[in-house]
């Protein structure tokens, strides 16, 4: 089965350790997704905002890792707004254990945060993927 190519949205001033722990489980065997691409580090300008849209609209899934600003980084919060926008399936995710943790600006109330373990992180990435999909009907089920 493929891996999911995911474009990773977080604080790159206050959580880049989370992009890399979160690189790290991509690169262990039998990993279920790739990081594909990451918010860029900066201040969000529209040449930032142009290539994190490109890059999100290629990949397949859009983790946003929640740290305890992240409702303070207007770059996760173009981020979010862009997936939104092209339709891109997204997964917020609970950063640090340790402390309160803050969704982005944009997120939805009805949008959960799941814990950070391998199995619930790529169960809910297989869930969200595959609940972005149109249900399929086989003709014989169809209307004539």
């Amino acid at each position: 089965m493929p891996r999911i190519r995911i474009f990773l949205s977080f604080d790159a001033d206050l959580d880049a350790d989370l992009r890399d722990l979160l690189h790290a489980q991509s690169m262990k065997p039998g990993s279920a997704f790739e990081l594909f691409a990451h918010s860029p580090s900066g201040v969000m300008t529209e040449a930032r905002a142009a290539i994190s849209r490109a890059r999100i609209r290629t990949a397949d899934e859009v983790v946003v890792i929640c740290g305890e600003h992240t409702n303070a980084s207007p770059g996760v919060a173009a981020e979010l707004r862009v997936a939104q926008e092209e339709g891109k399936p997204y997964l917020l995710v609970w950063g640090r254990r340790e402390r309160m943790c803050t969704k982005p600006v944009g997120a939805k109330p009805t949008d959960a945060m799941y814990s950070w373990t391998r199995e619930i992180l790529e169960n809910q990435m297989w869930a969200t993927l595959r609940d972005s999909k149109p249900l399929e009907v086989p003709e014989s089920c169809k209307r004539p």
